[in-house]
């Protein structure tokens, strides 16, 4: 890699157009867009991405675009292209044969009748890389359906396992089967990229919410499938590890995560409770997990005289892991989020700033960079159709005047 390309970040010199929307597909677009790769986001004129429009709050630029569709689509350049007439259709194959990657979210099938599914793509383009994103595969009775994070949640066992033991099945707080499958899909087209280094062979990537989050069960699963274990809500503790969960200090609650015998030891003596850690229904994990009730409602005690700060404090002095329960604005406010760059700032093209978290791998020499705001639908629709297509102005023009493409809705 060249000294220009890592200044641009590992992916630099690569192409993909972005046919997603909402987050799955845009958050893994993003990420590869951080990465170095120049994504080209292709929306409907008139309708622009659906998140653009998930508000409030929105960005006070007169664009009405939300926070939220700000969180998924940075280092993109947008372009609007109406699919469904034949010109732009072919805009947008075109715009293909010159990419490495494409990656689309529609139902299954449904750019079939444009002419921008992966087979006739792929046969304009042997060695390209295309991602389907879609709720239940490709494949299966449940292909033809739609899938959306919270029923996803739901439907993956994951709910079931969320919230407290006494409560109802709750949702995590952030979509996190939207998330997780973008960065699968991230993760597959990585993968295909060095397949094809090595092979020079394209393929078709085709990544599910439903699978991905199945996949993220973990532990869970694992319980289930080789010990016949069903798991169960069980609020903030761990299915495993006893004391992992929070408890009520004289002035707030904390976090005490301990994941060994030596750690629980510590922390016992710690308290002055060495003859919790001396006794033997609790010498081992397995032991603490089985014995949870009496152990917890000791320490629960105990923990119950100390204040909040105090006890962290200590915990650290003993490389004991332990901390609060931060709000949002505390954690994107504390000095290890600050060290660490997480939270950057960036000028849309009309000098509107927005703020945004950073990608959080650190890279030694090709570190992620960040080049461009989040868009307004179909900005850069006449310099990509100029630039990628080599379009003239009367071209563009007509385009324009037939409803074919749109600039800045």
């Amino acid at each position: 890699m060249s000294e220009a390309q890592a200044n641009r970040g590992p992916l630099a010199g690569l192409t993909v157009l972005d046919l997603s929307r909402v987050l799955a597909g845009p958050w893994a677009t993003q990420m590869l867009g951080d990465l170095g790769a120049d994504v080209i986001k292709v929306e409907q004129p008139g309708m622009g991405d659906d998140t653009r429009r998930w508000g409030p709050p929105f960005l006070p630029d007169g664009s009405n675009d939300s926070a939220y569709y700000l969180c998924t689509n940075r280092n993109k350049r947008s372009i609007a292209v109406n699919m469904a007439d034949p010109e732009g259709a072919e805009v947008i194959r075109r715009l293909a044969e010159g990419a490495d990657i494409v990656v689309e979210n529609f139902r299954v099938g449904g750019l079939a009748k444009y002419g921008l599914d992966y087979e006739s793509l792929r046969a304009i383009k042997p060695d390209l890389i295309y991602c389907s994103v879609t709720g239940f595969g490709q494949t299966g009775p449940l292909k033809d359906n739609g899938g959306y994070d919270f029923l996803i949640q739901g439907m993956s066992g994951l709910m079931s396992v969320t919230g407290a033991a006494d409560g109802g099945p709750t949702k995590v707080g952030i979509p996190i089967s939207d998330l997780v499958t973008g960065m699968y899909a991230t993760i597959s087209i990585l993968a295909a990229l060095n397949h094809r280094n090595a092979t020079g062979e394209g393929q078709h990537i085709d990544v599910a919410l439903l699978d991905s989050q199945v996949a993220l069960l973990a532990n869970q699963a694992s319980n289930f499938l080789n010990g016949g274990m069903v798991p169960k809500r069980m609020g903030n503790q761990h299915p495993s590890i006893v004391p992992y969960q929070d408890f009520a200090c004289s002035d707030g609650d904390v976090l005490v995560a301990l994941g060994n015998d030596k750690q629980f030891r510590s922390f016992c003596t710690m308290l002055g409770r060495s003859d919790l850690a001396a006794d033997e229904a609790y010498a081992s994990t397995a032991l603490r997990s089985r014995n949870r009730t009496p152990l917890l409602s000791e320490l629960a005690g105990e923990l119950a005289k100390w204040k909040s700060g105090d006890l962290i404090a200590e915990m650290r002095k003993l490389g004991l892991p332990g901390g609060r329960i931060n709000e949002i604005p505390e954690v994107l406010s504390h000095p290890q989020i600050e060290e660490r760059g997480m939270v950057h700032e960036i000028a849309r093209s009309d000098g509107t700033a927005v703020k945004f978290l950073g990608f959080p791998g650190k890279f030694s020499a090709a570190p992620a960079t960040y080049r461009f705001a989040p868009p307004r639908s179909g900005e850069d629709t006449a310099d990509v159709l100029r630039a990628e297509l080599g379009l003239s102005e009367q071209e563009i023009a007509r385009l324009r005047e037939a409803g074919v493409i749109a600039e800045e809705l």
